[in-house]
């Protein structure tokens, strides 16, 4: 499925929501920054390394706490539309990419 069913949520995201999101992500982008400056100083190979895993955690984290998001709100929202198949369809695209 190329095109996507919304461009936006269909219950948008309250500021708390928003924020938590934020949060994750800047924290994650300080880990990135973090990393940047280990490979500065040449740093040990593997605790480059488990922190590049940390990242991955974390990202994998905010994507899932996304997901669930999506499902409660968007994906409900279609099938009570009668749009359920093709909210399930897009989804599924999108967790194939997600799990690689």
């Amino acid at each position: 499925m190329d095109k996507f069913l919304h461009d936006h949520p269909s219950t948008p995201r309250t500021k708390d929501e928003k924020q938590n999101v934020m949060n994750r992500l800047k924290r994650i982008e300080g880990q990135v920054r973090g990393i940047q400056k280990m490979v500065e100083e040449d740093r040990y190979c593997m605790d480059i390394l488990v922190q590049i895993s940390a990242i991955q955690s974390a990202l994998k984290n905010v994507g899932f706490s996304i997901t669930e998001r999506h499902m409660n709100h968007c994906v409900s929202d279609a099938i009570t539309k009668g749009e359920g198949k093709e909210a399930i369809e897009e989804l599924m695209s999108v967790m194939k990419q997600f799990s690689k």
